[in-house]
């Protein structure tokens, strides 16, 4: 019984950071009704980004503490979301939702060679960030970096969705999402809408990228985290802030568990495939998630 619940607790912790990268594709949708395929070299962009001013900074003598590389990774990543928005997806609005798809697939190859062509396509150290090790919960073993992640997550989750229903700005971005005609008739600027929801989600999954890569290694294999979090997404709904995380939990339990009893019966295979079953049964049977509005439009 202790095994298993082991078993719960990692599944549950690395759900939760699921959660989080997840979060950075509701973000975007909410206001944009894009589902940017590319969220995971993003993520990958902003980690290297945070290695530009930490390590590399610190290669060419330039030492610089680690709230002000914090502050320069935050900054720039802000500039990146903007660029990536105004350059691509602002040109497209009012085009068809399959030329938009079509722009989210090129700007995925887009960013893998500019990470490639920047930064080398060798493995980078990223600094220690979040502290390490594990503590003793009982008889419980509880990985730190992924803890702290964890209540990041939850703590994201309620402030974004307090931003999105209480603020000015947040139920402006919840009426763009809801049709972009109806809030130019209300005299709100959907191309700022769309520009914030781009450099939120940025910054969300550069976060995601720090907990996720804290004192680890970078590379562009890295980018496959957007894939397993977009089922994520679509189960908790695109829509729904507070639904990424929950849904987050239940991937990740079900995968940790897959990972534990099935994967030695398919020689590792179970575990690597039940997020994208479950990303085909949603689009299925309820395309529009668990907590998610009922009107979607497929791609």
């Amino acid at each position: 019984m202790i095994e298993f619940l082991q078993i719960l607790i990692e599944g549950a912790l690395v759900g939760l950071v699921y959660g989080l990268v997840a979060i950075s594709f509701v973000v975007i949708y909410r206001a944009s009704k894009i589902i940017n395929l590319a969220q995971g070299e993003v993520l990958v962009f902003g980690a290297f980004l945070l290695w530009t001013f930490t390590e590399g900074a610190r290669a060419i003598g330039i030492d610089l503490p680690l709230p002000v590389s914090l502050a320069a990774t935050a900054v720039a990543c802000v500039l990146f979301g903007m660029a990536m928005e105004r350059a691509i997806f602002r040109p497209l609005i009012g085009q068809s939702a399959f030329t938009i798809f079509m722009a989210g697939v090129a700007l995925l190859i887009l960013l893998r060679g500019l990470a490639q062509l920047i930064w080398g396509a060798q493995s980078r150290s990223v600094p220690v960030i979040l502290p390490e090790g594990a503590f003793h919960l009982g008889p419980f073993l509880v990985n730190t970096r992924l803890l702290i992640g964890a209540l990041f997550t939850v703590a994201l989750t309620f402030a974004l969705h307090a931003f999105f229903t209480r603020t000015r700005l947040g139920l402006r971005l919840a009426a763009v999402a809801e049709d972009h005609t109806t809030a130019l008739s209300l005299g709100i600027s959907v191309r700022q809408a769309i520009g914030v929801a781009w450099v939120l989600g940025t910054i969300v999954a550069t976060a995601a990228a720090v907990v996720l890569l804290s004192g680890s290694i970078l590379s562009l294999e890295v980018a496959a985290i957007g894939f397993k979090a977009l089922p994520v997404a679509l189960l908790g709904g695109l829509e729904s802030i507070r639904g990424a995380p929950l849904a987050g939990l239940l991937i990740g339990i079900f995968e940790a568990l897959a990972n534990a009893y099935l994967d030695p019966l398919t020689n590792g295979a179970a575990s690597g495939v039940l997020p994208y079953a479950v990303m085909i049964g949603v689009l299925l049977f309820r395309p529009y998630g668990l907590f998610g509005w009922r009107k979607i439009e497929r791609l």
